[in-house]
C-alpha cells in the first residue's frame, strides 16, 4: 500500500523483471491510469491505427480504447497503477489532451528528470528500494490540483456503484451543475462520468467472468448492469474490439499456457 498521501491516488506500485508470456498483449480498458519508467530495452504501443516505441517509459491517462504492448525478449521496470483521477496532480496538461494518446515520461517531466530518475533506480539495493524511490519521486512532484476532491468522491461512488448510476444524480449531489462536474472529470481523468461509469461496468463485468467454467451471458450482462445481452455484447466489442465469447476463448488459452499468471485475469496475448 503506497503510504499517504499517495494511498488516495494510486492503487498500487510494481516491480518487473523478466521474459513477458507473449512478445505481445492486449490490454483492455480499465478505469486506472498508468505510469511506467522503462529500465531495459525499449518498448512498443499501439493505439488504435498508431505505434511508438517508448524507451525511457511512458504515462497513460483512463484509456477509452485497448492498448497493445509490445516487448523486448527481456523487460525490466517500475510502475504505478492510479487511481482514475490519480495522475492529474503529476501532469503539466489536462489529462483530456493524453487521452488515448500515451506520452513519454521526458514528454510530461522532461529528459534530465527521467534520466537522474533511471539513474538512481538503476543502482538501487533491489525492488524495494526503487519502489521506495519511486515514492519519494511522486511526493516530491505532488501538486495542488483544482477540483480533485470533487472528482475523487464522485468517482468513488461510481465505483461503488460497480458505473450503475445516474449520471444526473451524480451533478445533483455534489451540488455542481453537469457541465461543470463534466469538463473537471475531462481535466482530471480525460473522460465524462459517464464514461468512467461506462469503464467500470465493463471491467465489473469482465472480473466476473469465469473462463474455467460455463458462462450464462444473460445472466452475467444483467448482474453487470446492461439492457440485455445484446447491449453487453456491443459494449464488450466496443472496449475491447473482440466478442465475448472471442474474449472467453483467448482467456482460457492463455491460462492453459501459462497457469497462475500474474497477468492473467486482465491482459490478453495480442496474436
Amino acid at each position: 500500500m503506497p503510504r499517504p498521501p499517495l494511498d488516495g491516488l494510486i492503487d498500487d506500485l510494481y516491480y518487473l523483471d523478466g521474459a513477458p508470456p507473449y512478445a505481445r498483449l492486449t490490454l483492455p480498458p480499465a478505469p486506472a491510469a498508468l505510469l511506467i519508467v522503462n529500465l531495459g530495452a525499449p518498448f512498443r504501443i499501439r493505439s488504435g491505427t498508431e505505434t511508438a516505441e517508448y524507451a525511457d517509459g511512458c504515462v497513460i491517462t483512463m484509456p477509452t480504447r485497448a492498448y497493445e504492448f509490445g516487448y523486448p525478449p527481456r523487460t525490466r521496470s517500475v510502475g504505478v497503477h492510479f487511481k482514475p483521477w490519480g495522475l492529474a496532480p503529476f501532469l503539466p496538461m489536462p489529462a483530456t489532451e493524453l487521452r488515448d494518446r500515451p506520452a513519454t515520461i521526458e514528454q510530461v517531466w522532461g529528459r534530465p528528470a527521467i534520466a537522474e530518475l533511471q539513474d538512481r533506480l538503476a543502482t538501487a539495493n533491489g525492488p524495494h528500494e526503487m519502489l521506495t524511490l519511486l515514492e519519494d519521486e511522486l511526493i516530491r512532484r505532488l501538486s495542488e490540483t483544482a477540483g480533485l476532491g470533487l472528482v475523487r468522491q464522485t468517482s468513488s461512488i461510481i465505483a461503488a456503484a460497480r458505473g450503475s448510476v445516474m449520471i444526473g444524480d451524480l451533478s445533483e449531489s455534489a451540488g455542481v451543475s453537469s457541465t461543470h462536474l463534466a469538463q473537471r472529470f475531462k481535466a482530471l481523468i480525460g473522460v465524462t462520468p459517464k464514461r468512467l461509469a461506462r469503464t467500470h461496468r465493463f471491467t465489473a463485468a469482465v472480473f466476473a467472468l469465469d473462463p474455467a467454467g460455463p458462462i450464462d451471458w444473460g445472466e452475467l450482462a444483467g448482474s453487470a448492469g446492461y439492457f440485455d445481452q445484446a447491449h453487453f455484447g456491443h459494449e464488450f466489442r466496443a472496449f475491447t474490439g473482440r466478442t465475448p465469447t472471442e474474449y472467453v476463448e483467448i482467456r482460457r488459452r492463455f491460462l492453459r499456457e501459462h497457469p497462475g499468471h500474474v497477468l492473467d485475469s486482465w491482459s490478453l496475448p495480442a496474436d
